[in-house]
């Protein structure tokens, strides 16, 4: 199972991750913040996005958020 082992934010909701499989990619979360939800508020502000971080081998913010591997893996690779 692909996990991710390492995420840091680049800039303007970009973050640069790294797989367990040793592939990269850029995540995009201005897709992300199309959508509505009560957990995707907080990340509108940049600041509060830039403090994504890995537990256990997802992606996940402070509010409790969490995406899957699978689901950041469809970003662009690098």
């Amino acid at each position: 199972m692909i996990k991710l082992t390492h995420a840091k934010y680049d800039n303007n909701f970009k973050v640069l991750l790294t797989f367990s499989d040793g592939h990269e990619a850029i995540f995009d979360g201005k897709h992300l913040l199309e959508r509505k939800g009560p957990l995707l508020e907080a990340l509108r502000d940049e600041s509060y996005f830039r403090r994504v971080f890995i537990d256990a081998g997802a992606l996940c913010w402070p509010n409790g958020l969490e995406l899957s591997p699978i689901k950041c893996s469809s970003s662009d690779l690098i």
